[in-house]
């Protein structure tokens, strides 16, 4: 814990335990992979951009053995296409209500509350956050949602802020050893 004390922040014993219960880190995306901007082309194309730091996390988070989800109310293509690329297989868009996907994803991985992490930025996320076990807000995110959530990032959305919370998950589980191995290539 000292090194992630040294990167990002101290955390309580209760939210550490917390961590190592988690099978499953289910993501918003529009504030938490992206930092909320909407670009919008004179053709109607919608873009986004999504910091590579979290996608290194995410991929680490799954080599250590842990589940990865996205819930998000919006839909678009570039979103599937990112988190596939990633490796992420369980994708939700167009959830206004985040509790049906929740729910679905629970029933079809057999996990309980207590095995779920979710990190959001909004009130739409605070359905879910309220049923899962580590609640996690980005930095930025409202300060309603940050005011409910177990640990809050450093770092703002769409800046590294799933990064953080990867690197905090697979420390609490593996260890700081295996994650600066899988840092070398040389576990995986």
């Amino acid at each position: 814990m000292d090194l992630y004390s040294q990167w990002y922040q101290t955390v309580e014993s209760v939210v550490q335990q917390k961590a190592k219960a988690i099978k499953l880190l289910i993501c918003d995306i529009d504030g938490v992979f992206s930092d909320g901007s909407v670009i919008l082309g004179n053709s109607g194309e919608e873009m986004k951009a999504f910091n590579t730091k979290d996608g290194f996390g995410i991929k680490a988070l799954m080599a250590a053995g842990i589940e990865v989800a996205v819930i998000t109310g919006r839909k678009s293509t570039l979103l599937e296409n990112r988190m596939k690329g990633l490796g992420v297989n369980h994708i939700y868009q167009g959830m206004e209500n985040k509790i049906i996907g929740y729910n679905e994803l629970l029933k079809n991985l057999n996990l309980t509350h207590e095995q779920v992490a979710y990190i959001g930025d909004d009130v739409p996320d605070v359905p879910v956050m309220k049923l899962v076990n580590l609640a996690v807000s980005v930095n930025d995110g409202h300060p309603y949602v940050k005011s409910i959530a177990d640990l809050v990032t450093v770092t703002n959305g769409g800046r590294g802020a799933v990064r953080e919370l990867t690197d905090f998950i697979i420390m609490m589980q593996k260890g700081e050893e295996y994650l600066l191995n899988y840092f070398e290539g040389t576990s995986a």
